[in-house]
C-alpha cells in the first residue's frame, strides 16, 4: 500500500483515493475530499466555514494553514453582554437570549475555508481548483444517499437551552427549499441533491476562488447580509486571509509531537501530554480507575487553562513558554499526584456542538496532510441560489467584554480543532485528528495515548473505549466497566454515562511502521480508512 485516505465520510475517502491513484499528491487529494467533504456533510463544513491544517511534504516543506473565521469588523465587545443565559458546560460558547449567536443572520465569523483550501492546493497541489471541486459539483448534482450522522445532527433535540436540529434545516426558507422542500426533511437512504451549491461551485470553478470573496458572489453575500441584519460586509469577505505557522513542536516518550499553535487547540493536547509524561500510564492499565483519574485531572488543567489564559494570540498574552516548561509540568503532575482535584469552573450549563468534519492523507515517503475544518454547528441561513450554509461561530465567543475570548472585530475564537502529527524520528508516524467541538483534543490525546502507551495500531486506537473530562464531571462512553465508575465515584469524582457505545470526537487516524500504512476511522461516525 503506497498512500491511504482516513475521513468520516466514505465518499470523500474515495474521492481522494481516486487522486491518489490517477497520480495527484496528497494535497491534491486532501482538498479534492475536503470539497466532497462540503457536498455529502453540509453542515458539518463548507466553503463558508473555518479550520486548521497541517502539512508535512517529504521535500523538507512542514507548516500549518490556521484558517479560524474572524468576527467581522461590526462586532463590539459589549453588543452581546445584556444577552447572556448561561455557559456551555464545557465552555464551548454561551446560550443567549433571542440566539442570535447561534442561528441566524449574526452567528456567523468570516467564511475562510475557500481562500485556505485554494491556498493551500495552489502552493503544494499539482492540480488545479475546478478539477479539485468537479468530484463535489458531481455529488452535488447527482445527490448523496443520507447518513445516519447527518440525520442525527438535523433531528437532534434542544439540549440545555440550545435550539433543536430541525430548526437550523427549516428556519431559513432558503436552507429549507433544500433540505425539506415538501415540509419533511429527508430521511436516511433517501437521496439529496443541492443544484444551487452545484452551481455555484461551477462558478467558482470558472471564475475562480475570487469570485467568492470580491467577484458577484461576494455581492450577493454582501447584499443578502445588508438586507437581514447580518454583520458581515464586502470589506470582511475582502479581508479573509490564512494565517501560515510554524507547528507547535513538543516531544513525548521518545517522540516528535507537530500539533498547531493558537488559535488552535494544539496547545491544550501539548499541556496534557507534558503533564502524563511523568506518570506510568501503561502500569496503571488501560481505562482503569487510575488511569481514568489521571488523564482526567490532566484534562481539567488544561481546560481551565484554555478557559482563562488562551485566545487569538494577535488579541492576547499566551504563556506559552510557561504553559510548556518543565516547572509547570512537575508542579501540574505533583498536584494530581498528591491527590488534588482542579476544579472546573462554569457560569452554568449547558451543550457541546461538536458539527465539525477532518481528514488524514498520507504516503509512504513521508508526505501527509491532516486538516480538521469546519462550520461550528452551522447558522441556518443560506444566501439564495447559492446553495452553500454558513458557520455560526460568532456562538464560541465570550460576550462578556475584558475576557480571554470576548468579542472584538477581526478576532478568532479559540478553538480545539488539533490536528497533530507524531514522528519517529524524521518520518511521520502517526497522523490524527477530529471533529467534536471541546472534545477534540481529548479524542486526540487518548489516540496518541493508545498508541504510544499501550500499543494500539490505528483503528484500536480509535475504537477503544473513551472518557472526557472538560468539567468536573467524567463522562463515559457505555462500554466503560460500571465497575470502573464505581471506582471513579469512590474516588470523590461524578460521572456522567452515555448511553451510547462511541462518543464524539470522531477521531481519525492513519499511522507508519517501517513504511507500512495502516488507518482508523472512528466508529462513531459514517466513515471509513481506506489505500491504495
Amino acid at each position: 500500500m503506497r498512500a491511504m485516505v482516513s475521513a468520516p465520510q466514505p465518499e470523500a475517502v474515495e474521492a481522494g483515493l481516486d487522486v491518489l491513484d490517477a497520480g495527484g499528491n496528497v494535497v491534491d487529494a486532501a482538498i479534492t475530499a475536503a470539497l466532497v467533504q462540503t457536498a455529502v456533510d453540509p453542515q458539518m463544513c463548507g466553503i463558508a466555514g473555518f479550520g486548521s491544517a497541517q502539512i508535512h511534504l517529504a521535500d523538507g516543506t512542514h507548516t500549518c494553514i490556521d484558517f479560524h473565521g474572524r468576527a467581522p469588523i461590526a462586532t463590539r465587545p459589549e453588543m452581546w453582554a445584556d444577552r447572556i443565559v448561561r455557559e456551555c458546560d464545557d465552555g464551548f460558547g454561551f446560550v443567549l437570549k433571542g440566539e442570535v449567536n447561534e442561528i441566524g443572520y449574526q452567528c456567523m465569523t468570516t467564511p475562510m475555508t475557500l481562500r485556505a483550501f485554494g491556498e493551500i492546493l495552489g502552493r503544494w497541489g499539482t492540480r488545479s481548483f475546478a478539477d479539485a471541486l468537479a468530484p463535489a459539483i458531481d455529488w452535488c448534482e447527482q445527490g448523496f444517499e443520507v447518513r445516519p450522522h447527518v440525520w442525527n445532527f438535523w433531528n437532534a433535540p434542544a439540549s440545555a437551552g440550545r435550539i433543536p436540529g430541525i430548526r437550523r434545516m427549516t428556519d431559513d426558507p432558503s436552507v429549507a427549499s433544500i433540505y425539506a422542500p415538501g415540509g419533511t426533511l429527508h430521511g436516511i437512504g433517501e437521496v439529496l441533491r443541492n443544484p444551487d451549491m452545484a452551481a455555484t461551485y461551477r462558478r467558482i470553478a470558472e471564475h475562480g476562488i475570487e469570485d467568492f470573496y470580491t467577484g458577484q458572489i461576494a455581492d450577493k453575500i454582501a447584499e443578502d447580509m445588508a438586507a437581514n441584519g447580518g454583520l458581515i460586509t464586502r470589506e470582511d469577505l475582502a479581508a479573509c486571509q490564512p494565517v501560515e505557522t510554524a507547528p507547535l513542536w513538543l516531544t513525548y516518550r521518545g517522540y516528535r509531537v507537530a500539533t498547531n499553535q493558537p488559535p488552535g487547540g494544539g496547545l491544550v493536547i501539548a499541556i496534557m501530554l507534558r503533564i502524563l509524561e511523568r506518570f506510568d500510564l501503561s502500569a496503571m492499565g488501560h481505562n482503569s480507575p487510575a488511569y481514568i483519574a489521571t488523564v482526567s485531572e490532566a484534562m481539567k488543567i488544561a481546560t481551565v487553562e484554555k478557559d482563562t489564559r488562551m485566545g487569538d494570540p494577535a488579541f492576547c498574552e499566551i504563556p506559552v513558554e510557561e504553559l510548556l516548561s518543565d516547572a509547570y509540568a512537575d508542579a501540574m503532575a505533583d498536584r494530581i499526584k498528591r491527590g488534588e482535584k482542579t476544579p472546573v469552573p462554569r457560569l452554568n450549563s449547558g451543550a457541546d456542538p461538536k458539527e465539525t468534519t477532518h481528514i488524514c492523507v498520507a504516503d509512504r515517503d513521508g508526505n501527509a496532510v491532516t486538516m480538521t475544518h469546519s462550520l461550528g454547528s452551522s447558522g441556518g441561513v443560506i444566501t439564495e441560489g447559492l446553495g452553500f450554509m454558513y458557520n455560526n461561530c460568532m456562538m464560541v465567543f465570550d460576550p462578556r467584554p475584558g475576557r480571554a475570548g470576548s468579542l472584538a472585530p477581526g478576532k478568532a475564537r479559540f478553538s480545539a480543532l488539533s490536528p497533530t502529527i507524531l514522528f519517529h524520528g524524521e518520518m511521520p508516524y502517526l497522523l490524527l485528528g477530529a471533529p467534536g467541538g471541546t472534545t477534540i483534543t481529548m479524542g486526540n490525546l487518548q489516540a496518541i495515548l493508545n498508541v504510544v502507551d499501550f500499543g494500539m495500531d490505528a483503528q484500536q486506537a480509535v475504537y477503544a473505549p473513551r472518557f472526557t473530562t472538560t468539567s468536573n464531571t467524567i463522562e463515559l462512553t457505555n462500554r466503560i466497566f460500571r465497575k470502573t465508575e464505581a471506582a471513579l465515584a469512590a474516588m470523590g469524582y461524578p460521572t456522567k454515562r452515555h448511553g451510547h457505545s462511541y462518543m464524539m470526537p470522531t477521531v481519525q487516524t492513519i499511522r507508519m511502521v517501517d513504511g507500512v500504512l495502516d488507518g482508523g476511522a472512528d466508529p462513531s461516525g459514517d466513515g471509513m480508512a481506506a489505500g491504495i
